[in-house]
């Protein structure tokens, strides 16, 4: 049985666009994980998770409550909790007999990595741009333009240690489809007296997957998002799908950080360290990721 670990991007609970309402997020929620549910019947399978839209919205709560608001580590760690619950309720629904169980997790960064510094993760809702403006404003915060407006960006720093990596070793040894590492991880550093503290920044979701992925030693990695894959000439009448590539052939193509950048990268990290394979592509077809049918499939095979 192989061991696959799938990350699903931020929107597996709220899409783009959508308004953050419970409703929307239990109808892509209960999509998310009849996905989820075809790969565990075959598979040894974690489960990690974006936050991007959550931990912005709470983020934006915290700062109206007149208190300052709460560290971004914190946030971070209520997401964890919020998703995974309410992906741990679907799951098991759709599993019956099978445990599920979802786990907080902290991920330690270099207190001296320079990212630390420079804002560059976008986070919460788009606004235009004098929302933006006037909002960075009022709270303090940076912000640069994505897509098709303005958002909030923060520190992103590399993942370097999963700190439950034991735990999550343990529950996948007995058959357990853990939900782990969830928007990241809560980022912490750990001092010389072993002591872990708070880290005002969110870990790239799909870099931490990697790494959880290639000390899990998985078979798998699934990097599973609303497109089909990596797209060649986007947006353009020649886009087409890139079905295969080598990690070298991905990053070739020189793809920007707010696009694919961060996938391409977590791809080809795993792929190298491993020789293992991984997948980018639609969460709707998780399956037949898995099985290398579908998406852009990533491995050392030329």
């Amino acid at each position: 049985m192989s061991l696959v670990v799938a990350a699903l991007g931020g929107n597996a609970l709220l899409r783009r666009g959508e308004p953050p309402t419970a409703a929307a997020q239990e109808a892509n929620l209960a999509k998310a994980c009849a996905a989820l549910a075809e790969i565990a019947r075959d598979h040894d399978l974690v489960v990690t998770h974006g936050n991007g839209p959550q931990v912005g919205l709470l983020a934006l709560r915290s700062a109206l409550d007149g208190n300052g608001g709460s560290p971004l580590d914190v946030l971070g760690a209520e997401t964890e909790g919020w998703i995974g619950y309410l992906l741990e309720r679907g799951l098991r629904s759709v599993l019956p007999g099978r445990a599920v169980a979802a786990l907080l997790t902290q991920v330690e960064v270099d207190p001296a990595d320079p990212a630390i510094g420079v804002p560059t993760k976008p986070i919460g809702p788009l606004y235009d741009e004098s929302t933006a403006r006037r909002l960075a404003d009022e709270w303090g915060w940076s912000i640069a333009p994505d897509a098709k407006g303005w958002r909030r960006v923060v520190p992103s720093p590399a993942p370097r240690r999963i700190v439950e990596l034991e735990a999550i070793r343990l529950l996948v040894d007995h058959g357990v489809v853990p939900i782990c590492a969830g928007g990241g991880g809560v980022p912490v550093t750990t001092d010389e007296a072993g002591r872990i503290r708070g880290v005002e920044a969110v870990v790239d979701k799909d870099a931490t997957a990697a790494l959880l992925a290639r000390q899990l030693q998985a078979d798998v990695l699934l990097l599973l998002t609303d497109v089909d894959g990596v797209l060649l000439d986007f947006g353009s009448p020649d886009e087409r799908l890139l079905e295969h590539a080598t990690p070298d052939e991905l990053e070739a193509l020189g793809l920007p950080a707010g696009s694919m950048g961060p996938k391409v990268a977590a791809c080809a990290a795993f792929v190298r360290a491993t020789r293992g394979r991984a997948a980018i592509g639609r969460l709707e077809d998780a399956a037949a990721l898995a099985a290398g049918a579908t998406g852009t499939q990533v491995d050392d095979e030329t």
